[in-house]
Order: structure tokens, then C-alpha cells, then sequence
């Protein structure tokens, strides 16, 4: 597992794209450059958003971890927790909102929680 690489997190994106369109939220870019590449930026509000995989970012609905190499993935996700606090934090001092969406919410089973936290965006 330590071979993969992460180029972009497409199934994420595209599923939450078509939930902004069924839910009528626009002004929405992808690939603003600004610190901690968000997957979502909407320039006129100041607001970006993060989708975070549930494994790679130490999201508690998983309980599985790799039995191989458990030293190193431990690291791992503690380094990808403890950047996304210092980007988190930077964005927010720079006066951006900070959205983060946890992959495990874009299930249908889930989506009332989700709403809920894209519910700022309608105003966009």
C-alpha cells in the first residue's frame, strides 16, 4: 500500500459534484491554487472545502488497519492529521472558511449530515 500515490480523489469529487447539483450550489472551482489544494473553492465567499478519505486521514469509522508495516502507516495518518490542523488553522487566520467533508458522508445513508454541513453553501 505504500506504493499508492493519490492523484486526486475523482469518486469523492464527483460524487459531491453531483450533489451540488442536485441541491442548486454554484460558484464553485476546482483546483484553486492556495495552500492545502482544496478540492472546492468558492472565491466570491471565502469558503473552501476538503474532501478527506476516511483511511488516509484517521477518520474513527474505520477500524481497519494494515496488518503489514503498522509503525509506518500510524505515522502516516498522523502526518496527514497534523497538516490538515496547520492548513486548517493557516486558512482560517487568512479569513477562509474551512469546510471538510469525510468521504464516509458522501454515503447515502449519511447524507443528512452532509447537507447539513454544505447548508452554508446554499447561500453562495
Amino acid at each position: 500500500m505504500s506504493k499508492i500515490k493519490s492523484s486526486k480523489n475523482a469518486s469523492t469529487e464527483l460524487k459531491l459534484i453531483s450533489i451540488f447539483k442536485e441541491n442548486n450550489i454554484t460558484g464553485w472551482r476546482r483546483e484553486y491554487k492556495i495552500k492545502g489544494s482544496p478540492d472546492f473553492t468558492f472565491l466570491k465567499n471565502r469558503i473552501v472545502l476538503f474532501t478527506d478519505g476516511c483511511f488516509w486521514h484517521g477518520h474513527k469509522c474505520r477500524n481497519t488497519t494494515p496488518k503489514d508495516h503498522g509503525d509506518f502507516w500510524a505515522e502516516k495518518i498522523r502526518r496527514n492529521k497534523q497538516r490538515d490542523r496547520e492548513v486548517t488553522k493557516f486558512l482560517k487566520q487568512n479569513n477562509w472558511q474551512v469546510i471538510r467533508i469525510w468521504e464516509c458522508e458522501l454515503k447515502n445513508k449519511n447524507i443528512d449530515r452532509l447537507l447539513k454541513k454544505l447548508s452554508i453553501l446554499e447561500k453562495v
